[in-house]
């Protein structure tokens, strides 16, 4: 049997044994979580704010969440006003927070004591806080798997079913027949004057089914794409050797993965070893300032011509794999002969309809919250390989 093989036997593990942890995680924590949305609603129609901290790696949680609440990737639903805080996380509380406000605070499975701080503040004046993790707060819960790769993607999937299920709380009294685009998501909308005891069992049931769907994507990525994903690994290993590092960008959502991919590279979690790695979704002031005299389109791409040297590797996340500054990226990539890795959802979309990256990586499901939680966990995975390709030779 080959190392290839050995290791692609091991991803494969990797990847299946998270489903028994995330599983019974979220058996025990559905119900609390419904508890949660219904609460959170109630401050968002006080005006409250979700305000979202986090140190490291984690800030990069806080961010994921404040641009899926802001920023509602289903039809029809409202931009909640949410924010990633966490540059200002040794400011005055009181400066930040009001009584109304929703404080989410991330860090590693052993907790933040400066996360922890502030939430204990934040709580104080009487806002909503969520301690993931932590012993203390609104909604607290501790360590549950001690591995920090892990840990985040559970995390994900928790303040994804928030962001998807505290709608239904928001719009419960006001679509009393039907539920619209979001009818497939929350087919128990639709049954209009429904008892809010049954609406949180529903909300509940709904959360267990979520996670369902995601075990039922990452077995499926584990059994048909883990030679890939090492494949992938040993190709960036080679280029690192020769002194290469990872460039990696993705929108949104992807763009926060992006910062985590890139944090996990250069500053691992205990025992690992930095890998060099930089992420073009990382500066507002550099993507700003592209997008605003030159054009969206360019805001990778300019980054990417600035900083690439031939040993180097590019790595687009996205779910849909046809936004116009991912592919102009890959274009660049392949005039240059720089070698390309895609992380991608539905069927791979442009990128692989063209050809454009050397080694797609595909999550095929359309519901985009899904596709980004499998898709961590192969970054997460594809970094744990280099790690073992690299340093244990």
């Amino acid at each position: 049997m080959t190392g290839t093989t050995q290791l692609a036997e091991t991803t494969t593990r990797r990847l299946l044994d998270r489903n028994a942890v995330y599983q019974l995680f979220f058996d025990r924590e559905s119900d609390r979580l419904a508890e949660a949305c219904c609460a959170m609603a109630a401050r968002f129609r006080r005006g409250g704010r979700l305000l979202a901290i986090g140190r490291g790696a984690f800030a990069t949680d806080a961010q994921h969440v404040a641009v899926e609440f802001i920023h509602p990737i289903i039809v029809g639903k409202r931009a909640l006003p949410a924010c990633d805080v966490s540059a200002m996380l040794d400011a005055p509380v009181e400066a930040l927070v009001r009584a109304d406000d929703i404080v989410m605070g991330f860090g590693p499975p052993g907790g933040d004591e400066h996360v922890a701080t502030f939430l204990e503040a934040a709580n104080d004046i009487g806002a909503m806080t969520f301690a993931l993790p932590g012993s203390a707060g609104s909604y607290a819960v501790e360590e549950f798997s001690a591995d920090a790769f892990q840990h985040q993607e559970m995390i994900e999937v928790l303040y994804h079913t928030l962001w998807e299920t505290v709608h239904v709380f928001l719009e419960h009294d006001e679509v009393p027949t039907e539920a619209g685009d979001a009818s497939f998501l929350y087919p128990f909308l639709s049954s209009g004057g429904q008892p809010a005891a049954d609406l949180r069992h529903d909300v509940a049931q709904s959360i267990r089914m979520k996670v369902e769907d995601d075990a039922r994507l990452r077995e499926n990525v584990a059994l048909e794409q883990s030679e890939r994903i090492v494949e992938a690994a040993a190709a960036i290993a080679g280029k690192v050797r020769e002194g290469g590092k990872l460039l990696i960008f993705g929108n949104g959502g992807s763009a926060t993965d992006a910062n985590d991919f890139a944090f996990d590279c250069v500053r691992p979690p205990a025992g690992m070893r930095p890998v060099p790695a930089l992420s073009l979704s990382a500066e507002p002031a550099v993507l700003t300032a592209i997008a605003n005299d030159v054009g969206i389109d360019a805001v990778f791409l300019r980054q990417l011509i600035a900083h690439f040297r031939s040993d180097d590797v590019v790595i687009g996340i996205s779910s849909s794999g046809g936004s116009r500054n991912l592919l102009d990226c890959f274009e660049e990539a392949r005039r240059r002969k720089l070698l390309s890795v895609a992380l991608l959802g539905y069927d791979g979309g442009e990128v692989v309809k063209r050809s454009l990256a050397d080694l797609p990586i595909v999550v095929r499901s359309s519901y985009i919250p899904r596709i980004q939680e499998v898709q961590a966990s192969i970054y997460h995975v594809l970094r744990q390989c280099l790690e073992d390709l690299l340093y244990e030779e």
